[in-house]
């Protein structure tokens, strides 16, 4: 991918960007306060029912499975909104429109399809930008993605439902939520081509997969590329925005609603011996640092929820079973695809998580809970 020295701007004169900007960022009060009332069901709709989809590359499979078999089960609620990050993005448009997809989502993660994702590059080098290439995934996204995906999101939008996926902005160091209803509703060629450039850059793991490029405007009015990588480098899950992680509902306020964080990995230690080769140093490298952020979310935002009156339930792949974030094999995926199926119809695969109990899983590393968790 030819890109301009680094501190350059990547001026794209011929870029076509929507009207109504999908993107919320930090800096923007407006999206971000808007974002916040419909978190906290400040409109007029009653609690606010979450589910956030989290990273975890090939481990995806066990979060679809969790998904298809909670409908089985006949008790997977109804969710005002639901986001996703990397792996958790390519779930979250099936898990967002409901169980009517639930085949699309399990084709999509048991059925094959992505065992040839890790493709190396012929010639990767250090000017490379990944060293695989990015074909088979996006040849996954254009699959799943349809006109008629984007339609039914679309309408699911101006009902006031809520599809959130992340991105990392690697030019401004930000994290990007990127409002895909929005997106849907432009429909089209344009609205189609980002709908999937966005879904390809949050799960663009950096250095293993090319960045994307996505039009923006800049502050001066220019139209630039920006340079877009898996979410999880920045949140390995979107559940509640950093600009309220430490707010309060006011006292007399009206509590409710239900936080689901379902994270597509393990978030226990566990000692191996690494092997001295590149692919078992960047999965161990990944997966270490993947679940160190995760455990530090997770204690963040039990703690908003507990005062704040939100329940707060977790899912996790299970320490004991064997995952691996990028084992794309046809039989790994359906392996953690059908333990999360059947997790998901038993209801084991849901606990509720207290503050102590997720401060101790962040400073530890140890998912030890005293009593039985209560299970939904």
């Amino acid at each position: 991918m030819a890109r301009p020295p680094e501190g350059v701007v990547r001026v794209a004169p011929g870029a076509v960007i929507p009207t109504a900007d999908p993107r919320i960022v930090a800096s923007d009060a407006a999206p971000v306060r808007l974002l916040e009332r419909q978190i906290m069901g400040e409109q007029g709709q009653g609690p606010t029912a979450i589910l956030a989809l989290s990273g975890g590359g090939a481990n995806g499979a066990y979060g679809a499975g969790v998904l298809v078999g909670w409908t089985q089960s006949g008790r997977r609620p109804d969710f005002r909104i639901v986001t996703g990050v990397s792996t958790g993005a390519l779930a979250a448009p099936f898990a967002f429109l409901g169980p009517s997809w639930d085949p699309q989502l399990a084709a999509a993660y048991s059925d094959g399809g992505a065992k040839d994702i890790l493709a190396w590059r012929q010639l990767a080098t250090f000017a490379s930008p990944s060293l695989y290439s990015s074909s088979a995934l996006r040849k996954l996204v254009d699959k799943a993605v349809t006109p008629q995906m984007l339609a039914a999101i679309a309408a699911e939008h101006d009902k006031g439902r809520r599809l959130l996926v992340a991105t990392t902005n690697l030019d401004s160091e930000e994290t990007v939520i990127w409002d895909m209803g929005l997106i849907a509703r432009q429909g089209g060629e344009q609205g189609l081509k980002l709908f999937k450039d966005v879904l390809t850059a949050s799960a663009s793991i950096p250095g293993v997969f090319p960045p994307v490029l996505i039009a923006g405007r800049a502050k001066d009015g220019r139209i630039i590329q920006e340079m877009h990588v898996d979410g999880g480098v920045n949140t390995p899950f979107l559940a509640v925005p950093e600009s309220l992680v430490l707010w309060s509902r006011p006292v007399g306020a009206v509590g409710g609603g239900s936080i689901y964080v379902l994270v597509n990995g393990q978030l226990g230690r566990r000692d191996a011996v690494t092997a001295g080769k590149l692919t078992a140093i960047l999965k161990r490298s990944y997966d270490s640092g993947s679940k160190a952020s995760t455990r530090a979310h997770l204690a963040a935002n039990a703690a908003f929820a507990q005062r704040n009156g939100l329940a707060f339930r977790v899912a996790a792949v299970p320490d004991e079973a064997q995952a691996n974030s990028l084992d794309f094999s046809e039989a790994a995926m359906r392996r953690l695809f059908e333990l999360g199926r059947a997790q998901g119809r038993s209801g084991k695969a849901w606990s509720d998580w207290k503050p102590a109990e997720a401060e101790k899983a962040a400073a530890t590393g140890l998912i030890v809970i005293d009593a039985p968790p209560a299970r939904r």
